[in-house]
C-alpha cells in the first residue's frame, strides 16, 4: 500500500510516496523551503503544493515539530507560535480535501526506525534523536512509543538542549565538529543519566556527516545512525497514517 508521507521541519517541508509494507519511498522526495513566518495557513499551503506535485488525493501522513494530541498542536518548536491550539489535521484536510493524520516529527521517525531500520528487532529502552534545526526525541520501550517526549527542551545549565547542541547551533556559532561533538555528547550522557537507555538512534541532517563526529561519542548505551537517514520522518509519517486504517 502506498501513502503520501510529508515531513514538516523548521527549514524545509518534504514529501514522497511511501510503500508502507516495505518502508520504502517509491518516488523521489520533493522539498520546498518552510515559509517564513511558518504560520498555519502558509505551511498548509506548502503541504497542499506537495500533494499536488504527486497528484495525490488519498490518505496523507504528516509530521509536525510540536506536541501533537488528536491532530492538535500543543506547542510550536521552530514554527510560528500561532500553531499552539491549532487543529493541524483539520487545517491540512481543508487544504488538501483528503484525510490527513498528523504526528510528532521525532515520534514518526522513531516508529519508522523501529519497524524498518536500526531499531528493528531491538528491545529495551530505545531513544531516537533527530538532530537538525532543533533536537527531536522519541522514546520506545519494548516496541511501545511514549509520545511527545520533547527532550530537546531539557535544560542544560540554564539553556535548552537544542539551543546548545543542535545542528542549527553548530552552523550558527561556526563550531568545529570537535567542539560541537563535545556539546552533543554531554547531552547524550545527560539523557543516559536520566533514563538509562539501551540504544541511541541518531537521525536528521547531521547524520550525513557521521564520520565527522561519531568516533568522539561516548556512552554506555550503543549508538547507531538511523538506517533511513533523513527520510525517516517521511516514511514514519506514512507508516503512522497507515496504522489508522
Amino acid at each position: 500500500m502506498e501513502i503520501l508521507g510529508i515531513d514538516i521541519g523548521g527549514s524545509g517541508i518534504k514529501g514522497a510516496l511511501v510503500n508502507v509494507d516495505k518502508g520504502e519511498m517509491v518516488t523521489e522526495r520533493h522539498r520546498i523551503p518552510t515559509p517564513q513566518p511558518a504560520t498555519p495557513d502558509a505551511v498548509a499551503g506548502v503541504v497542499a503544493q506537495i500533494a499536488r506535485h504527486f497528484s495525490w488525493d488519498g490518505l496523507v501522513g504528516c509530521t509536525f515539530p510540536a506536541i501533537m494530541k488528536q491532530g492538535v498542536a500543543h506547542s510550536a518548536a521552530n514554527v510560528d507560535k500561532s500553531w499552539i491550539g491549532t487543529d493541524a489535521a483539520a487545517l491540512f484536510q481543508h487544504h488538501l480535501d483528503a484525510p490527513v493524520w498528523v504526528v510528532n516529527d521525532a515520534d514518526a521517525a522513531g516508529m519508522a526506525e523501529m519497524q524498518f531500520g536500526a531499531g528493528k528487532g531491538r528491545t529495551g529502552v530505545i531513544f531516537m534523536l533527530t538532530i537538525g534545526t532543533g533536537i527531536g526525541s522519541a522514546i520506545i520501550v519494548d516496541g511501545h512509543l511514549l509520545p511527545n517526549s520533547e527532550l530537546g527542551h531539557l535544560q542544560m545549565g540554564g539553556i535548552e538542549a537544542e539551543n546548545f547542541a543542535s545542528d542549527r547551533v553548530r552552523k550558527k556559532e561556526d563550531l568545529s565538529w570537535k567542539k560541537w561533538t563535545k556539546r552533543f555528547n554531554a547531552y547524550l550522557q545527560y539523557l543516559e543519566f536520566l533514563f538509562s537507555p539501551n540504544l541511541f538512534i541518531l537521525g536528521g541532517g547531521v547524520v550525513k556527516k557521521w564520520d565527522k563526529f561519531s568516533g568522539r561519542l561516548s556512552t554506555q548505551a550503543a549508538i547507531t545512525p538511523a538506517t533511513l537517514g533523513n527520510n525517516a520522518g517521511i516514511v514514519g509519517a506514512a507508516l503512522v497514517a497507515s496504522m489508522q486504517l
